[in-house]
């Protein structure tokens, strides 16, 4: 229980200062990529505290409270994962977070607010029948649903059972790191014409809050790719650090390597992927296994 306890405070604590640290690793080597020298890693940690000493505009107040309310269920679900609590419950937490960007962003008399909440929705279409079937892949490969035992078991790796799954989740993975092709509604890059999308509306504190609520994701979604890699056994570890640093920087590579694609190119590519990896995956361990 200590041990619980510890790691989720540490979660707390240090998941805005690594999801800060870590989209500066991200620009930097995207820069790298672009030929250009790039920020400092810290430049997202400075512009943070830039913006949390900004003046904060409210559009409305309620807005106010979908925001906070996304912030929470975003630490909630991390907090979730490295307390070792069901996978089923951190999966629902995490999509009922991104629920309430998507009311903060329509409770907005924007209409680049308004687009950004229908492409988020979109967007929901198209990663949570994966998010599901990733689920029900470690109780297939592992028994149970509960983070600890997947954890903790002394059987051979999930990715060594489930790699069909693992590849369909990375797929998805671009969705929720709102990388390129996949980034429709926040308008990762600049030259988009959705100007800020699903954040449009939000200024200072509230700005700052969405942000750092995607660190808390970040860090948490890189968790359960780490969950894949690791077993009882303590060079199980290395092996899931390695896996994370190596899909980390895939994701980044596609990033820049892709132009934007359309919601229908999305739902259609995420869908097969979900349905030939995922979902054939699943099918064989029913039926072989």
């Amino acid at each position: 229980m200590a041990a619980k306890i510890i790691s989720v405070i540490a979660y707390i604590v240090l998941s805005p200062i690594l999801g800060g640290l870590l989209n500066g690793v991200d620009r930097k080597i995207s820069a790298r990529m672009q030929r250009r020298r790039g920020p400092s890693v810290f430049q997202p940690i400075y512009d943070i505290i830039k913006l949390l000493k900004k003046e904060t505009v409210i559009v409305n107040m309620v807005q106010t409270t979908y925001i906070l309310t996304f912030l929470i269920l975003n630490i909630v679900s991390g907090a979730l994962v490295f307390a070792g609590a069901d996978l089923l419950l951190v999966l629902v937490t995490l999509t009922t977070s991104n629920i309430f960007l998507i009311l903060a962003a329509a409770s907005a008399n924007s209409a680049f607010s308004h687009l950004g909440a229908q492409r988020e929705i979109m967007q929901m279409l198209c990663y949570e029948p994966m998010v599901l079937i990733t689920a029900v892949g470690f109780y297939i490969a592992k028994g149970s649903f509960s983070v600890g035992e997947i954890f903790a078991s002394d059987t051979m790796p999930a990715i060594c059972t489930i790699p069909g799954v693992f590849i369909a989740f990375l797929f998805i993975l671009t969705i929720k790191l709102r990388k390129h092709p996949f980034d429709l509604s926040t308008s990762h890059h600049a030259h988009q014409e959705l100007v800020k999308g699903i954040t449009t509306e939000l200024s200072g504190k509230l700005f700052a809050a969405v942000e750092i609520a995607h660190w808390y994701e970040t860090i948490m979604l890189l968790a359960i790719i780490a969950l894949f890699f690791v077993n009882s056994n303590p060079l199980s570890y290395l092996l899931a650090g390695g896996a994370v640093i190596i899909c980390y920087f895939i994701e980044i590579l596609i990033d820049n390597t892709n132009a934007r694609f359309k919601a229908d190119k999305m739902l259609k590519y995420s869908w097969a992927v979900t349905i030939v990896f995922g979902g054939v995956n699943i099918l064989i361990l029913d039926v072989f296994g």
